[in-house]
This record gives C-alpha cells, sequence and structure tokens, in this order.
C-alpha cells in the first residue's frame, strides 16, 4: 500500500515536470504517517494551490487512510488440515505414511515399552479423603460488626448471619471455626451455632454468658443455610438436615437446623442417677 502511494505521487511529478510551461520547483514534502491531513486550514490549502496549479495538494496524496487502519488481533488463522496438498496439510495431514503414530495415535505418557516415567518416580504423600475445610473467624471480627450495626447481638448467629455480614470468603468449603482472636473484646453474652469452635473461644463465650453450639451441616444442607433462593429460583423444596457420619459424631452437638435458625437451642443439663428420689405421699 505504501509503495503503490508513492509511486503514484512520484508518476504524478514526473507529468507535471513534462509540460511546455516553466519548470516549477517545488518545495519538498514531508509525510508523517501519523498526522491526519485536515490539519491545513483552508486558507492555507486555497494558497497553495494557486501557487502550484499541478499541484494537487497533501490530502489526495496521503499515507494514512482509513482502509489501511487494524487492530491488534493477530490474524494468524487455524491450520486446516486434509484439505489439498496447496496447504502443505493435504493427504497425510502432516503424520507420514503408516505406523503407530500415523493411525489412531498412542497413549499418553506411552514410551515404546519401557516403564514409564509415572511409574519409575516413586509416590509420595496422600490425599486424605476425609479431610475438611473450614473458614477461621475470630471473636473480634465478630465483635466489631457487632458493634458496627452488622449483626444483631440479642438473635442467634449462625453461619448464614456471617456470610451476610461480609464476615466469611469463597473458602467455606465445610463450614466455620470460631476462633479465639480478640476474645477480650467479647463483654456482652452472644449465642452462636458454627461449625467447630477451639477451646479459647468456647472459654470466652460462655465467661460472658453466651453459648456456642458445634452443628453438623453437609454440602448440600451449608447450600441451603447459605443459599435458600438458589432453591426457590430452581423450584425445589429445602433439603432435610442430614445426620453426621460416624466419624463426626463426638465432634458435633447437634443436626443443623433448616432453614436458618433466629433462636439458640439451650443445652440440656443431664440428670444423674445419684439424685435422691422423694416417694410420692
Amino acid at each position: 500500500m505504501l509503495r503503490r502511494r508513492l509511486s503514484v505521487l512520484s508518476t504524478s511529478i514526473i507529468r507535471s515536470s513534462n509540460h511546455s510551461k516553466p519548470i516549477l520547483r517545488y518545495p519538498s514534502i514531508q509525510f508523517q504517517p501519523f498526522q491526519l491531513p485536515h490539519t491545513l486550514n483552508a486558507y492555507q490549502t486555497i494558497s497553495r494551490r494557486n501557487e502550484f496549479p499541478d499541484f494537487q495538494g497533501v490530502r489526495a496524496y496521503s499515507l494514512l487512510s482509513l482502509n489501511d487502519l487494524r487492530d491488534k488481533i493477530p490474524r494468524k488463522q487455524k491450520t486446516r488440515k486434509g484439505r489439498g496438498i496447496g496447504s502443505g496439510k493435504g493427504k497425510t495431514a502432516g503424520r507420514g505414511h503408516k505406523g503407530q503414530r500415523a493411525r489412531k495415535g498412542i497413549k499418553l505418557g506411552f514410551e515404546g515399552g519401557q516403564t514409564p516415567l509415572r511409574r519409575r518416580v516413586p509416590k509420595r504423600g496422600f490425599k486424605n479423603p476425609f479431610s475438611l475445610t473450614f473458614q477461621p473467624i475470630g471473636l473480634g471480627r465478630i465483635a466489631k460488626l457487632i458493634n458496627a450495626g452488622n449483626i444483631d447481638s440479642s438473635e442467634l448467629i449462625t453461619m448464614k448471619t456471617l456470610k451476610d455480614a461480609g464476615a466469611l470468603g469463597k473458602q467455606m468449603k465445610d463450614g466455620v471455626r470460631l476462633m479465639g482472636r480478640g476474645s477480650e473484646q467479647i463483654k456482652w453474652p452472644i449465642h452462636l451455632e458454627v461449625s467447630r469452635v477451639t477451646v479459647r473461644a468456647k472459654e470466652a463465650v460462655e465467661a460472658a454468658g453466651g453459648s456456642v453450639r458445634k452443628v453438623y451441616y453437609n454440602k448440600l444442607g451449608l447450600r441451603a443455610l447459605l443459599k435458600p433462593e438458589w432453591f426457590e429460583k430452581k423450584g425445589r423444596l429445602l433439603p432435610k438436615a442430614a445426620r453426621p457420619p460416624p466419624k463426626q459424631k463426638d465432634k458435633v452437638d447437634s443436626i443443623g437446623r433448616l432453614p436458618a435458625p433466629t433462636k439458640p437451642i439451650p443445652f440440656l443439663v443431664e440428670t444423674t442417677k445419684d439424685l435422691p428420689v422423694q416417694p410420692l405421699s
């Protein structure tokens, strides 16, 4: 495109020099590819036309036009195989003649019959299928949200309450673990329901007159607790609360309730057999 425009410019200058009129020496023209041709005002354009009648102006020979503009998107197209020998990838499509590699192919990691690398390298470590990931949250964080008015301390604080207040992130896969960080800021009774709780956090909450209950939710139950609108959108009913597996029975206090509860469940005091029984009168 640039060569064509330069050739047109040179031919026009040569033709104008062959006329019978006296030869005029045109001033040297410096082309600026990034400068638009309409920068000259109307008075300068008319004066140049009167001075050089055979010269058509810079606008006619500009090296920049709209059809030359291109974006930065790569123009390389996808290779089409088996579409003729002229493409270079026709006939055998780059696979060669016969053989195992020319047909269906080989299994990933196959090394011709010798022991592959995945079997030569020894095994190391393991992945526990029963591992659980809990989102940690400290008592100081909860106290700040209560002071800011994002959480009502008079009601039961569940995992949904913490999620709506913005205290939990996306790492809450299996529940929430209550930590004792900032326990000195808890000076009023609060009631919480979480998945796990540390000894320090439980002692701090109970010392202030509150209570902490460890509840169990499976994957589906945790989704129903945090996003009950998802089931309404799909036209489904909320699932029933699932019982904990045998390995987690000793780690929880009760089964999680659905939908999200607003009042805590009081801990029942177990009666001992040593208490005296009064006879009926």
